[in-house]
C-alpha cells in the first residue's frame, strides 16, 4: 500500500527525469561513415602487404597494420559511449512531498586514507566535516574513516575535527552555508561577521595543532585533554607498525551521547584501522572498504553507503537529497545498485596541462553508459545500496553471520562492548578466509583498480546504476601537480585495468555474455586502455625513422588513398574536440588532453604494460603507490603558470625525450626534403606526423634545454636520450 501511495504521488510530483541527447543521430551517422573509412584503410593495408617485396617493407607494412587495427578497435569501443547518451534531471524540491524527512533512510559514509605524509590529515578532516554537515537528519548520519596507514596522527586529527564539529555544524545550519568544507569556505569568503571570524580562528587553531603534530611525527602530551584520549593513543605501542598492528576502532562521536554547542545531536564519527599482518594479504583499498562495510554493518548498517577519497570533500550540502530522488522511486529502486557523481576537481590550472580533469573518463563516457545499464563506479562520490554488495537483485548471497546482512537491524549503541568486540572481530586480517568476501560479496578483489572492477562485476550481476551530474559539483577533489605523480597514477590504473581485461571476467567475453555487446565494449574501452601504447609508439618512431632514410611508407599526395588518411585523422580529432566543447570545456584544455594522450602512450601505458607482463610472469613489481596530495610551494607556482614539472628523475621520461628528439630531427630533415629536395609527393604525410609530435613536445624541449628551475628534465635523461636517438638512427641506416 505504501509503495502504491508513493507511485500515485509521483505522477504529480516527479523526482527525476531523463532524455536522450540531441547528438545521438549525428553520432550514429558519423560512426557508420567512419567505420567504412576504417574498412577501406584495412583493405589498403592488405594490398600493401601483398605487394611487399622485401623483408623490411613487409615488416614496416605489418607494423602499420597492427597499429591501425588496434586504433580501430579502440575507436570502436569509444563509439559505444556515443550510441545512446542521456541527460538526467532531479527535482529535490519534490522529495519531501514523497518521503517525509523523518523517514529518510540512514546513511553510512566511508572515507579512506592510507598515509598521513602523502595524504595530509587536514584533507581528511575537511572531507569528514563537509559530509558531517550535510542537510540531513544527524541521527541518521554515520561517518567511518579508514586509516590504512594505522597512524596516530590521523586519529589525533579526527579527534580535533570532532571537537571543532560541535561549533561548525550549528554554524552551517544557522547561516545556511552551501559549501560546508571549512577550508574551501574560509578561502572563498570575505569575513565580515564577528561570528565567522571566531569560527575561522577556531579552525586555524585546529589546523595549526594538526599540522605541527604531523611535522613532529608524534602526538604531544599537551594536546591530549582526557584519559579516554590517552588510552586511545596508548594502543600505539613499540611493536605497532604500519604493516603489522592490531585493529583499532575508536568511536569519536556517538549520536546518543554527544551534542553540539546548541544542543543538537552529533552524527556518529568512527575511526577504523584494520588489523594488519605481514603474513596476510591486505588487498589495498578494496580490503579497507570491505572492513568498513562489515564494521558499519555491525554498528549502524545503513541501507545507503557513500564512498569518498580522503581529499574529495562535499561541495553541496543537499547531495543526499538528489540521491534519494532515485532511491525513493519504486520504479528504479529494486535494481538500482549505485548512483555515481562525476569526479570534479579544484585547483586545476586554466589550461589543465596534465589533463587531470579526465573529461572523457569522468564526465563524457558515463553519460553514454547511462543510456544503457548505467555508469561505472569511479572510486569516489558514489552512493551504493548496501544490498548490492550481497549478490544480484534476485539472488541474495547471505554473509557468514546475520549481523553483516543488509537487512539486519542494529538496536544496540555503537559504544556497547559486545558491538565493539564484534566490530574488532570482523576487522581482523584473517576474517575473510574461507568466506564469500573474496569472490561474491563486497568490493571485489583481483585488480589494483577496485572501483572499475567492483562496478563492472555488480553490473554483470544485474545491478543498474545512475549518473547524477548536477550543474554544481557535488564533490571536489585534488589533482596531482607534477608529471611524475600523473604518470605513476595512470601506470597503476593501466596495470589494474589489464588485470581485468585479461582475466576470465574479460569484458570482451564475460562482459558480452552478462551485459550485452554495447556495455561490454564500454568496459573494454577502459580495460584495454593501455594497449594504445603499441600504436602510439609505432607512430612516434617508425614513420620518422623511415623519413630519415628517405623511405615513403604512406600514399603519395596524388594517390586517392592519401585523402583517406587525412579524413581519418581530421574527422576523429574534430569529433573529439567537439565532444569537449559540448561538455563545457575549452579548446586549450582539449589540446592538452590529446597531448597527454600521446605522453601517456609513450610512458605510463608503455611501462604499465611491461609491469603487467612481468607481474604475470611472477617477477616482483612495484605494487600499489599512493598518489601524493602534498603540495610543494614551488611546484604549485609552476603548475599555476602552466609549466610542466619534470624535476623528479623517472625512467618514464626517457621514451618521451627520445621521441621528442627523433621527431625534431626527422621533421627538420623531412621539411628540407619536401620543400627543397623535390620529395613533396611521397614524404608529406610523414613530415606532418613528425611535425605534429614536435608541436606536442614543446614542453619537453623546454624542460630539456631552456629551463633552469628545479622542474627541468634531469640532464642525465636528456644525454641518454640523445645517444639512443643517434644509435637507433645508425642501426636503421646500416640495416637499410
Amino acid at each position: 500500500k505504501q509503495a502504491a501511495k508513493i507511485t500515485v504521488m509521483e505522477v504529480s510530483t516527479p523526482l527525476h527525469s531523463r532524455r536522450l541527447m540531441r547528438c545521438v543521430a549525428m553520432n550514429r551517422a558519423f560512426a557508420l561513415a567512419y567505420a567504412c573509412a576504417i574498412l577501406a584503410l584495412l583493405y589498403h593495408h592488405a594490398l600493401t602487404l601483398l605487394r611487399s617485396t622485401t623483408l623490411i617493407s613487409f615488416s614496416m607494412s605489418m607494423s602499420m597494420l597492427v597499429a591501425d587495427v588496434l586504433l580501430a578497435f579502440m575507436w570502436a569501443t569509444t563509439q559505444s559511449f556515443r550510441m545512446r547518451p542521456v541527460v538526467r534531471q532531479v527535482y529535490p524540491e519534490n522529495l519531501e512531498k514523497v518521503v517525509k524527512r523523518e523517514a529518510f533512510p540512514s546513511l553510512d559514509i566511508f572515507i579512506c586514507t592510507a598515509d598521513p605524509y602523502k595524504e595530509p590529515p587536514m584533507n581528511v578532516v575537511n572531507t569528514a566535516l563537509s559530509v558531517m554537515a550535510y542537510d540531513y537528519p544527524t541521527e541518521k548520519l554515520s561517518v567511518y574513516v579508514s586509516d590504512d596507514g594505522g597512524s596516530e596522527l590521523t586519529l589525533f586529527a579526527l579527534m580535533e575535527a570532532a571537537k571543532f564539529a560541535s561549533h561548525w555544524l550549528p554554524y552551517c545550519r544557522e547561516h545556511e552555508i552551501l559549501k560546508r568544507c571549512p577550508d574551501a569556505y574560509f578561502s572563498s569568503n570575505d569575513l565580515r561577521c564577528s561570528e565567522t571570524e571566531k569560527i575561522k580562528a577556531m579552525y586555524e587553531s585546529m589546523k595549526t595543532r594538526v599540522e605541527s603534530t604531523v611535522k613532529r611525527g608524534k602526538v604531544s602530551d599537551e594536546y591530549i585533554t582526557s584519559e579516554e584520549e590517552r588510552q586511545a593513543f596508548n594502543k600505539w605501542t613499540r611493536g605497532f607498525t604500519r604493516q603489522d598492528h592490531p585493529t583499532v576502532i575508536q568511536v569519536l562521536l556517538y549520536k546518543g551521547k554527544d551534542k553540539d554547542n546548541v544542543g543538537h545531536a552529533m552524527p556518529n564519527l568512527v575511526y577504523v584501522s584494520r588489523q594488519k599482518s605481514r603474513t596476510s594479504p591486505h588487498r589495498f583499498k578494496a580490503g579497507a572498504l570491505n572492513v568498513l562495510l562489515r564494521v558499519s554493518a555491525v554498528m549502524t548498517n545503513a541501507p545507503i553507503v557513500l564512498t569518498l577519497d580522503c581529499d574529495t570533500y562535499s561541495n553541496d550540502h543537499q547531495t543526499p537529497h538528489r540521491v534519494l530522488c532515485y532511491f525513493s522511486d519504486p520504479s528504479t529502486r529494486p535494481k538500482l545498485g549505485y548512483i555515481q557523481f562525476p569526479q570534479r576537481f579544484r585547483g586545476l590550472n586554466k589550461a589543465d596541462i596534465y589533463a587531470c580533469e579526465f573529461k572523457r573518463l569522468f564526465q563524457i563516457n558515463p553519460l553514454g553508459m547511462d543510456g544503457f545499464a548505467g555508469p561505472n563506479y569511479l572510486g569516489t562520490g558514489c552512493f551504493f545500496s548496501r544490498r548490492a554488495f550481497f549478490g544480484g537483485p534476485s539472488s541474495l548471497v547471505p554473509p557468514e553471520i546475520p549481523e553483516l546482512g543488509p537487512s539486519h537491524i542494529t538496536e544496540k549503541p555503537i559504544t556497547a562492548q559486545e558491538v565493539l568486540t564484534l566490530a574488532h572481530h570482523v576487522a581482523g586480517c584473517n576474517y575473510e578466509n574461507q568466506t564469500n568476501w573474496v569472490t561474491k560479496m563486497g568490493f571485489r578483489y583481483g585488480s589494483l583498480v577496485e572501483d572499475y572492477y567492483t562496478g563492472y562485476r555488480l553490473q554483470c550481476e544485474g545491478w543498474g546504476s545512475v549518473f547524477c551530474h548536477p550543474d554544481m559539483p557535488a564533490f571536489l577533489g585534488d589533482v596531482p601537480i607534477s608529471m611524475d605523480d600523473v604518470l605513476n597514477q595512470t601506470k597503476r590504473w593501466s596495470i589494474g585495468l589489464f588485470e581485468v581485461a585479461f582475466s576470465k571476467y574479460s569484458p570482451l567475453t564475460f562482459g558480452f555474455r552478462s551485459m550485452g555487446p554495447i556495455m561490454g565494449l564500454c568496459y573494454a574501452h577502459s580495460g584495454f586502455w593501455a594497449i594504445l601504447a603499441i600504436p602510439i609508439t609505432i607512430y612516434a618512431f617508425l614513420p620518422q625513422l623511415a623519413l630519415l632514410n628517405g623511405v615513403s611508407i604512406f600514399p603519395k599526395v596524388t594517390d586517392p588513398w592519401f585523402f583517406l588518411y587525412v579524413f581519418l585523422f581530421v574527422a576523429a580529432y574534430s569529433q573529439d574536440c567537439l565532444d569537449f566543447i559540448l561538455a563545457h570545456s575549452t579548446f586549450e584544455r582539449w589540446w592538452n588532453d590529446q597531448r597527454m594522450w600521446l605522453i601517456r602512450g609513450l610512458s605510463s601505458y608503455f611501462f604499465g604494460s611491461i609491469e603487467f607482463v612481468t607481474k604475470q610472469l611472477g617477477i616482483a613489481t612495484q605494487g600499489f603507490n599512493i598518489t601524493s596530495k602534498v603540495v610543494d610551494d614551488e611546484q604549485s607556482k609552476r603548475y599555476e603558470e602552466g609549466t610542466f614539472e619534470f624535476g623528479v628523475p623517472s625512467p618514464m621520461y626517457l621514451p618521451l625525450a627520445v621521441a621528442a628528439i627523433l621527431n625534431l630531427i626527422a621533421f627538420l630533415r623531412g621539411f628540407k626534403e619536401v620543400f627543397w629536395g623535390r620529395s613533396f609527393d611521397g614524404l608529406l604525410l610523414q613530415v606532418l606526423i613528425a611535425g605534429y609530435v614536435v608541436l606536442n613536445s614543446i614542453p619537453i624541449y623546454q624542460a630539456m634545454v631552456w629551463r633552469t628551475d628545479k622542474g627541468r628534465m634531469p640532464t642525465k635523461t636528456t644525454v641518454i636520450a640523445t645517444f639512443l636517438v643517434w644509435g637507433l638512427y645508425a642501426v636503421v641506416y646500416l640495416y637499410h
